[in-house]
């Protein structure tokens, strides 16, 4: 086998193993898999039409990310994100929410302006309409084109990262339509902060935005929602 070959080989390798790994995490996140149930390999793998052994790699890193808790001997069980690991992301987004919209007064393009404005102005309409599935994805997508605007892909990474984490409870708090109609004003404010060339506005409407987000989830029931007895 060739050097080429061989690159060709281990890439393909690694992405299979990241499509496991990024598939399985989604599934724990979304609530696909319960607190303590336990993940086969087996059922896995026959699931997602790979072997054993992306499945075993997956798994490992899933423990790192605290995740899940391989017991040696038992098998793999879900421990998932729990009411203080919430709590941690969102003060953590805070801060970095905060760095990417003061870099991204310098760095924002105009077509990524264009579909900020674009998206605040679909989110008026669908918060009105209250198609709340709409909402949640504008939402997404909003934070997706601000992470890619602050231009740097370390930032961005772990931004992306904390943002996955939570999506199962953001989901079902921006159904609620006065923080649908708040999140969206909000956005509003960080974009006219930007557009101003504003860092400083722009990090403190940033951050804001994270504690007005994270205190609504308190007021419906965080705790109840991860089913989790630890405190905040």
């Amino acid at each position: 086998m060739n050097s080429r070959d061989l690159a060709k080989e281990t890439k393909e390798k690694y992405s299979l193993r990241g499509r496991v790994f990024h598939q399985i995490r989604d599934d724990i996140l979304s609530g696909k898999y319960k607190d303590r149930e336990e993940l086969k390999e087996v059922a896995i793998g026959e699931e997602l039409g790979v072997s054993r052994t992306p499945v075993r790699e997956a798994f490992r890193q899933l423990e790192l990310e605290g995740l899940i808790e391989i017991i040696p001997n038992k098998g793999a069980y879900v421990t998932g994100i729990t009411v203080k690991d919430v709590h941690d992301i969102y003060a953590i987004r805070a801060r970095l929410e905060g760095l990417a919209a003061r870099w991204a007064c310098e760095h924002i393009t105009h077509d990524q302006v264009e579909i900020l404005e674009e998206n605040i102005y679909l989110a008026k309409f669908h918060a009105a309409k209250g198609h709340n599935e709409q909402l949640a994805e504008l939402d997404n997508q909003f934070h997706d084109v601000l992470y890619s605007a602050c231009n740097s892909k370390m930032l961005e990474h772990q931004l992306r990262d904390f943002h996955q984490y939570v999506i199962r409870i953001r989901r079902m708090t921006l159904s609620n339509k006065r923080r649908g109609e708040a999140s969206n004003m909000e956005h509003e404010q960080l974009l006219e902060a930007i557009k101003a060339n504003d860092p400083d506005l722009a990090e403190k409407v940033a951050c804001q935005h994270m504690i007005n987000a994270y205190e609504n989830m308190k007021k419906n029931g965080l705790d109840l929602i991860y089913n989790d007895k630890e405190g905040v």
